[in-house]
């Protein structure tokens, strides 16, 4: 792909244009670091376009911030606040579903991951967002919390221009034959291998 230019033009009847704006479901798989951290990248790009955000992370701890929920969360303040970019909403797994009434727990995991998907289901129908962030969403599929073929339904049929992208190790892989981007990450050398801890500033 020199240039950026594709290398075929499929005859599919759409114009350029139209092939360009195409929305995509993309996933970001493979044993090494960088899944989540290119993903909130592009949602930081997505943010400077106006686009509407979406991250729901599956697996982390509601009590658990990273760095770039900090930063995402102030660029929609600074929506809010002066119209740049585009409004940011960020939840996590459990008591960090915010349309949750209950009080989330620890230890109702696949509850949890159930109830967050079915919320993504009711947004994806209801056209909320331009581009949804499923953080680590690999995992509840893998652990049988939420159904492969439910999501794979879903997206695949998702209505308007809407973009997904899903995180997380081992993606299934019929979530990656409906997918239009798939990268994997591979593990080649991390400080970890020699007992070394996360960083500031590199992990969080």
């Amino acid at each position: 792909m020199p240039q950026g230019q594709p290398l075929t033009a499929p005859d599919d009847g759409l114009t350029t244009r139209q092939r360009r704006n195409r929305p995509l479901v993309m996933v970001h798989t493979g044993n090494g670091k960088g899944k989540s951290t290119a993903a909130f990248g592009l949602a930081m790009r997505a943010w400077n376009q106006g686009w509407n955000i979406g991250v729901f992370q599956f697996v982390k701890s509601a009590k658990w911030r990273i760095g770039e929920q900090t930063v995402l969360e102030r660029l929609g303040e600074l929506h809010t606040e002066t119209g740049a970019g585009g409004p940011v909403e960020w939840h996590k797994m459990g008591s960090g579903w915010s349309w949750s009434r209950k009080k989330g727990t620890d230890e109702d995991h696949a509850a949890d991951a159930a109830e967050g998907w079915a919320e993504v289901k009711r947004r994806l129908a209801a056209e909320t967002h331009d581009l949804y962030v499923l953080d680590e969403f690999t995992y509840p599929m893998t652990w049988g919390w939420v159904d492969v073929d439910d999501v794979v339904e879903t997206l695949a049929g998702r209505p308007g221009r809407q973009y997904v992208v899903v995180t997380g190790r081992k993606a299934d892989p019929r979530l990656i034959d409906i997918a239009d981007l798939v990268t994997e990450m591979q593990h080649v050398k991390h400080p970890f291998d020699n007992g070394q801890k996360g960083q500031r500033g590199i992990e969080w």
